[in-house]
This record gives C-alpha cells, structure tokens and sequence, in this order.
C-alpha cells in the first residue's frame, strides 16, 4: 500500500553537487490499472466495445483526478484497455484502424465520423481535451493490406498491431508507436521495420514511445535515447521477476544507466505477478508497488519532474558541459571521464585464495558465484574472462542469519527472448543452501555497505540497489572509468539488502549471438 517519492542526494562525485538548474518543470502523472480482463474466445464488436468500456470507464475516472492534481501529461499502461491472451483472430474485435499522424491530421473527438470503428480513438481523445492534458494509451491497431503490393503482408490480408496512442490536449491524435519486439504475441505481428517515433509538447519539449519488453533492447530505446530523447513514454504489462528484473528495480535502473526520466505505467494483476509502476528522471523516483497481501486496486502518481528536453530548455554549451560533469549518472556518455580519485574503504580482510566459486541458475543463466562467508571482507568471481569485485560489511540485524552471494555471468540470455548480458549482481539466497543462491526473493533484514566493481565491454550499464519489500535506494556513489570499469557504492540502508546489480547490455553482440543460436 506504500507509493514512495525517492530523492536522489548525495549522488554525484562530490556532495556539493546537486541537480542542476533547468528553465521548468512540469506534472507527469501514471496509472497502474488494475485490468478487468476479457471474457475467452472471440467476441462481437458490439460485446468487445462493452467490455472495453468498463476499463475505459475506469481511465476518465483517473484522467479527472490526474486534471485535478495539475498532471500535463497522462500515461495508462500497455494492454489496459483490452486485456492480453488473445489469439489472432479473438482480438480482431477489439482492433481499430489508427491512422497515422505523421501523414494526416485527425481529431477524433471533434471529427468522430472520419473514420468507422474508431469508438475508443474517439473516448480518448474525448477525454485528453475534456481534462485538458497530453495522454497516451495503448490499444489494438488493425491496418489492411494486401500481399498483391506488399508480399510481407499476412495471409489474411492485415497487419495487427500491439500500439501506443498519444492525444494532444485538445484531443489531436499526435503519435502512434507500433511495438517492435513482442513477448509472446500471438494476436499481433512485428511491424517491418523499428520505429523511431517521438513527440512534441509545449510544457516540455520531446518524448519518446516504447512498449514493455523494448526496454530491453536496442531499437527502439537506445535508439531514441542516442538521437538525443531524454523523455520516454513506457506503458507496460510487466512481469516481475526477481532476483534482477523486478518492474520497479529496473525501469528506475535504466532511467540512472540512460540519465533519462521515464514514465512507467504498468499494469495491477496478481495472478501475474504485475505491479510497479513508476516516475523516474535522473534525480528522483516516485513509484508504486503492491506488496503481498495488498488489495488488487489501481493506483494513481503524480510528481513534478524536470524538463530534460535540451532544445526546449534551449540549453548553451556551457550549460550543458556543466550537466556533462555534474551528472555521475549517464553511464553511455562518461566514457571521457578520468579515473575516480575515490579510494574504497579498506576491510579487515583481502580474498581468500581458496575461494570456492560455483555455478547456479539465476534469471535462467548460468551465473559463477561466489560466497559471502565473512561479515565483511573483499571477493571477486568470474564468469570467463568478465570478473566482478565486492567489498562488504553486513550489518545483520536481530541476529538473523542470511545467506549472500557475488555472481557473475556473460554470456547471451535464450530464455523467454534472447539478448547478450555482462551483469555483476550480489544477491540474498533463498535460503542457507548454497544450491537457493539466484532464486527469487522479495524480504531481507541484513544491511550492506558495499562497493560492488566490474569492467564492462559495453558503455550500456543499469545500477540498482533493491532493498526489502521492493523499496529502492539509490546508491551514493556511481562512475565509469574511461577503462570500462563501473563502481556502484552504497551504505547506510534503510532496510535489508535484495539485490544490488550492475546489469549491462551487450546490445551489438545481440544479432551475431541469437542468429548463432538458431
């Protein structure tokens, strides 16, 4: 039942450092839908529009109250409208054929019979000019087409399409984002070609649209955020897994490792371990999520955010060398920067030679791990040539006794899609068994002060420090040597460690690995 506003301190290289001094702010707000989901089997148009209604219904009721909080922009989660586990033909019901803004203007709201079948297009764009603000929703796209001119074109003559909306305040349709890579989509088809599609706003500047499980991958994120896009739009049904890819643990993550603010709604579904949604720039994190034993019950954020568009703020070079330098954040763009003068804390003991590593499945990897038997201490392991290096002091609390361990994996994840990792994660086992280390966890009541180190072959690196019951802290410390070498620093927690992870992306490896697994 707990929403948590983290504010990020005594987070860059000296203390005296704080955020720097942008021209504006402006009201985001996210809705984690608690989804009503759709009856088996396929359905009538007339009995699909019913039952898109009750979410529909549910989506007014927040945008008021989003309106009434002062959000100028409004983003509901993927799939809240129509629920998920069609088959193709089940969902073809559902779908409307979304035109594209980028070659026509059209306000459904204002203009409702341009187009048959647009009953939702309509009921948003109602609804973004009714409360006065920029929202994105997802839907279903249905675009015909014919293999006679296009012979990529599906057998049944249409493209079905998981897709962002996105409605200006006065109900224009703006921007529609086709979702590239799928997670077990049997109702929708990969569009040809990523899509590289942004936005403009008047409060500000740019965003970017990306769609659950894109997050993970080169096109269309990294894309956008090399382009320059420092505002993302991530609507998502996401299922949590831990012990690293947790909603909240990861989308804020990414938003520290990319130094962008990014908009995560989520979907409420328990059945499906979905939840955390959040609102995350490089310099806080307001976020949700339900905790065992909550009530399954939609959630409302809200929180004033900085504008970290650059043209919009129409930032100087001066400006922006001084944010280069402040920012111990955006991991891709301090490859320049010298070696940190930080010297680690020293401990009362070094590695032990005979340190005994051992392989264990975590996230469905092979991961090398290595124990943590001492109450403090220095040790590393290595999967390969790809080592990880950790220097602790646990602070056991009530004299539990728990089980932690340092692992290591490069290597090319295949399970459930397919993309290359290098990660360094200290996690808590599951139990005092040796053979439970990388096995999901959500509780600790053991604190660390640690310094967890790697030397990446990738700039693309996500830090996290998830804590007890799903709380996130934000490490005191980050950097990246201009070596490859990353340094996560953190102490002083306010409750027990989970998990504390340097997950990084080897995205120009992804292609060559998975073509060679096929």
């Amino acid at each position: 039942m707990f929403s948590f506003v983290v504010a990020i301190v005594s987070f860059f290289l000296t203390s005296a450092q704080t955020e720097p001094v942008v021209d504006s702010s402006y009201v985001a707000a996210v809705y984690e839908h608690n989804l009503i989901p759709n009856p088996p089997g396929p359905l009538s148009r007339r009995a699909a529009l019913q039952h898109m209604k009750r979410n529909l219904d549910i989506y007014e009721e927040q945008a008021a109250r989003a309106a009434q909080q002062g959000a100028q922009i409004l983003v509901f989660p993927e799939v809240g409208i129509q629920g998920f586990n069609f088959s193709r033909s089940s969902i073809y019901s559902y779908l409307e054929t979304i035109p594209d803004p980028q070659q026509e203007s059209w306000n459904p709201c204002t203009e409702p019979g341009k187009y048959n079948n647009t009953e939702v297009l309509q009921r948003l764009s109602c609804m973004a000019c009714r409360y006065n603000l920029y929202m994105v929703a997802n839907m279903g796209d249905l675009q015909p087409c014919s293999q006679k001119t296009d012979p990529s074109c599906p057998p049944d003559g249409r493209w079905q399409f998981n897709t962002n909306v996105v409605f200006s305040s006065d109900g224009l349709l703006v921007a529609r984002y086709h979702k590239y890579n799928l997670f077990f989509e049997e109702a929708f088809n990969t569009p040809p070609q990523p899509e590289i599609i942004t936005f403009d706003t008047p409060f500000a500047g740019r965003f970017g649209l990306l769609i659950c499980f894109d997050i993970l991958f080169h096109e269309p994120t990294v894309a956008l955020v090399e382009k320059g896009v420092r505002q993302l739009i991530f609507p998502t049904a996401w299922y949590n897994t831990l012990p690293l890819l947790d909603s909240n643990q990861f989308h804020r993550a990414f938003s520290l490792g990319a130094d962008v603010t990014l908009l995560s709604a989520n979907i409420r579904l328990d059945q499906f371990k979905m939840s955390g949604s959040g609102i995350y720039t490089p310099f806080s994190a307001t976020y949700h999520h339900a905790q065992q034993g909550d009530p399954e019950e939609g959630r409302l954020l809200v929180a004033r955010v900085p504008v970290l568009d650059p043209l919009w703020v129409k930032q100087n070079v001066a400006t922006e060398e001084m944010m280069m330098s402040s920012y111990n954040l955006p991991l891709q763009i301090l490859d320049a920067i010298k070696e940190s003068s930080y010297t680690p804390p020293k401990t009362g003991s070094s590695v032990p030679s005979s340190s005994t590593t051992f392989i264990s499945s975590m996230m469905c990897d092979p991961f090398t791990f290595v124990l943590l038997n001492e109450t403090e201490g220095d040790v590393e392991v290595c999967n390969g040539s790809f080592c990880c290096h950790l220097q602790y002091r646990q602070l056991t609390q009530n004299s539990s006794k728990e089980l932690y361990a340092l692992g290591a994996f490069a290597g090319t994840h295949t399970v459930d899609g397919c993309y290359a990792l290098q990660v360094c994660a200290l996690v808590r086992c599951a139990q005092l068994d040796f053979t439970t280390c990388g096995q999901a966890v959500e509780e600790a009541e053991t604190k660390m002060d640690f310094m967890l180190e790697g030397k990446f072959g990738t700039r693309y690196v996500y830090p996290s420090v998830l804590a007890s019951n799903h709380v996130m802290e934000e490490p005191e410390y980050l950097k990246k040597a201009a070596d490859g070498r990353v340094i996560m620093k953190h102490s002083n927690m306010s409750s027990g460690l989970v998990t504390a992870c340097l997950y990084g992306r080897m995205y120009h490896l992804d292609y060559d690995e998975c073509i060679a697994l096929e």
